[in-house]
């Protein structure tokens, strides 16, 4: 059996997704259930995400389920994948992961991207413009202000807590955010959005211009994206199904709605539109059997320098969302690595 890198790191990312018939409820206690798994399985972290109004997914309030997850765990990395700064306060962000680093100390990771929400609706219901996201950049250093007592644009103003807060702060990005990376000395989260060779560019970009900073000495950078592990090729490719499906929907109805079972989606009549949006879906994800997912991870990591992989995979059956994560643990070897290993990893962030 192919192995990946002894030294590399793998992670998780849930985004608390819907099943048909299931409710929001079950779907976040689903996710809480998951972080136990995964930090029984040797996973580095497990982040969760940030959603508005998406029938198919129950993560609206990320710090709010990172705390349920960081209650529910003991050794792994909890954060967020990630919060999305142009919909809240940077004052009100520092002080969320002010508390999540107060109450478990040393675990907490700050996850944090400029998404806006999915409609116009969503956008004016969180009382944010198109144009939420243009400052950024300024967003983003007001927030790390906060955390680090730097800030001068509100004299007299402190998180509490917060300020002084060991929560690791890192940079969601899909393009011109990895340059901000760099320049704010932050370690990058990055998905190949356009490919793996414009990803490979742009995390050679920030490579060169990284800072160091107090939050990161050196450039760290963390790809994300789906992996599905199977018996069969075809059977990965049918734990890819559900959630193409239902993103081919939002992208022609302009709703994400709850997953369904791949027998479901291929029993169904797509339309033209559909059919090109699932196929578009389906495709450049990591998947196949353990010695062919090795070998595809091997490639990434070796085209992108990656120092970690952080995994996602929804799909309808969670026995085998689960049984994907556990032939992914087994291939990188993480059930093989001694507790006290595990630890020192992540003591050291």
């Amino acid at each position: 059996m192919s192995t990946l890198p002894p030294a590399l790191r793998l992670s998780v990312l849930d985004r608390s997704s819907i099943r048909r018939g299931q409710d929001p409820a079950r779907a976040l206690r689903d996710t809480v259930e998951f972080a136990r798994q995964a930090e029984e399985l040797g996973y580095h972290r497990f982040w969760v995400a940030e959603h508005h109004s998406v029938p198919g997914v129950a993560g609206s309030a990320p710090t709010v389920l990172a705390m349920a997850v960081a209650a529910a765990t003991s050794r792994i990395r909890v954060g967020t994948g990630g919060v999305m700064l142009p919909n809240h306060q940077p004052l009100v962000v520092a002080e969320q992961f002010g508390v999540l680093d107060a109450l478990h100390p040393g675990r907490i990771d700050m996850g944090i991207g400029r998404s806006l929400g999915f409609t116009s609706g969503i956008r004016r219901a969180l009382e944010r413009g198109a144009d939420a996201a243009d400052d950024f950049p300024d967003q983003l250093a007001r927030l790390l202000g906060f955390i680090s007592g730097e800030q001068t644009d509100h004299p007299g103003v402190h998180a509490v807590p917060g300020e002084g807060s060991g929560a690791a702060p890192f940079l969601l990005a899909t393009g011109a955010g990895a340059a901000t990376a760099a320049e704010l000395g932050l370690p990058l989260v990055i998905a190949p959005v356009g490919g793996v060779e414009r990803m490979a560019g742009l995390v050679a970009d920030y490579r060169a211009a990284f800072r160091p900073s107090r939050w990161a000495p050196r450039p760290y950078v963390v790809v994300s994206g789906n992996v599905a592990v199977a018996g069969t090729p075809e059977a990965a490719r049918r734990l890819l199904v559900p959630e193409a499906w239902s993103f081919a929907y939002s992208r022609t109805h302009a709703v994400f709605p709850p997953l369904e079972s791949a027998e479901d989606v291929e029993a169904r009549q797509m339309t033209d539109r559909e059919r090109a949006r699932f196929d578009e879906a389906m495709a450049g994800h990591v998947h196949g059997t353990e010695d062919q997912v090795a070998e595809q991870l091997a490639d990434l990591v070796g085209r992108t320098g990656a120092d970690e992989v952080l995994v996602t995979l929804s799909t309808y059956d969670r026995a085998e969302m689960l049984d994907s994560y556990t032939r992914l643990a087994r291939l990188a070897g993480l059930a093989g690595r001694p507790a006290a290993r595990r630890a020192a990893a992540t003591a050291a962030g």
